[in-house]
């Protein structure tokens, strides 16, 4: 996958950039040659692949908050993008129950905050608002849900990324619909695994910590069936976009970026997998709760990614499960994190 040439030298704004996904797609496009600067609140406090892998060294970073209209504004107007990857977000389900206010505000409102941004600048070529699967309406089906499908949510995280796809349609049809105005596109993913992410309340982070710390696995829903991918998968989705987009403007749209139906896989099934792959045992039970709502069936159809981007996930499940085991391992030996990340983005993009 040869990126190189549409993002050498090319200034790109990402928000959210400090998180996990922000961080290697940061690396990802400091490794193409692109001026990358970003938009976020600091990083975590603990272990986090943004200081661990040195992704400072790459990004001109402004510490902000998308809530903040102007700050946001000022940034872009400052940055001078020309491609604007927006990532910045409540990632949670389970503390959307606990902040439900703040996840629609940050969610909602700062993609917003983004969008107005680019509206009020004009350099800006491409937006991609990168949003999530459990934006549409789920109904449990067993087939995946395609872009034409209904938004939704049952939850205040997932209907606040229905709604961040609303605003976002809203926005390019009233603000960004002529031929010189930036292509605004919006991508959907989700469950994304990798090294480096010590999220709260995931799988593979609570996985991981319990086998460093020689405790059981707290399963909540090992029944649960989710589309699982490497983080890489996605985010080469997010850059073919932008990318296609530049070109076309057919691209603006919003559109998914989903693993291969065998890549859709119970919770149980995975958790067994990481036994298998770490070199220790591994013990697992299931937390009996309470537990809020969570969705038990939930596909993409990536179909339409394949067709007109050309896109396909590079690393299929096996493939992803056994690098991101690998690189916590070299975590934990003590090994060199940022030329791990590298030479894992590296082994991905050749």
């Amino acid at each position: 996958m040869d990126l190189a040439e549409s993002y050498a030298d090319q200034p790109v704004f990402v928000t959210g950039h400090t998180g996990f996904k922000g961080a290697w797609l940061c690396l990802w496009l400091a490794e193409l040659g692109a001026r990358v600067s970003g938009f976020a609140l600091a990083a975590p406090e603990g272990p986090s692949l943004y200081a661990l892998a040195g992704v400072e060294q790459d990004v001109e970073s402004v510490t902000g908050d998308v809530r903040d209209t102007e700050a946001v504004a000022a940034a872009v107007a400052r940055l001078a993008p020309e491609v604007v990857i927006h990532m910045a977000a409540q990632a949670f389900v389970r503390r959307s129950f606990d902040e439900p206010v703040a996840t629609y505000a940050t969610n909602v409102m700062g993609t917003v905050n983004v969008l107005d941004a680019v509206r009020r600048d004009d350099g800006v070529r491409v937006v991609v608002v990168v949003s999530s699967d459990k934006c549409y309406e789920n109904r449990e089906w067993v087939w995946g849900y395609r872009e034409s499908d209904p938004m939704g949510g049952h939850d205040p995280y997932s209907s606040s990324k229905g709604a961040t796809e609303l605003v976002t349609a809203a926005y390019r049809a009233s603000f960004f619909d002529t031929a010189d105005a930036p292509a605004v596109a919006s991508a959907r993913a989700g469950n994304v695994y990798g090294g480096g992410d010590w999220s709260e309340d995931r799988l593979l982070p609570d996985v991981f910590r319990a086998a460093l710390a020689g405790e059981a696995i707290r399963v909540r829903n090992p029944e649960a069936v989710r589309p699982w991918q490497h983080v890489l998968n996605p985010l080469s989705g997010y850059l073919r976009l932008a990318e296609r987009a530049w070109a076309d403007r057919d691209c603006a749209a919003g559109w998914n970026f989903g693993p291969g139906d065998d890549d859709a896989r119970p919770v149980r099934w995975i958790v067994e997998r990481i036994d298998a792959l770490w070199d220790a045992p591994l013990r697992w039970e299931v937390d009996p709760g309470p537990h809020p709502h969570e969705a038990q069936w939930l596909k993409l159809d990536s179909s339409l990614a394949r067709a007109r981007l050309g896109w396909t996930p590079r690393w299929d499940l096996g493939d992803g499960l056994e690098r991101t085991v690998a690189w916590h391992r070299a975590h934990r030996d003590g090994a060199d994190v940022r030329e791990t990340t590298l030479t894992q983005l590296r082994e991905f993009a050749s």
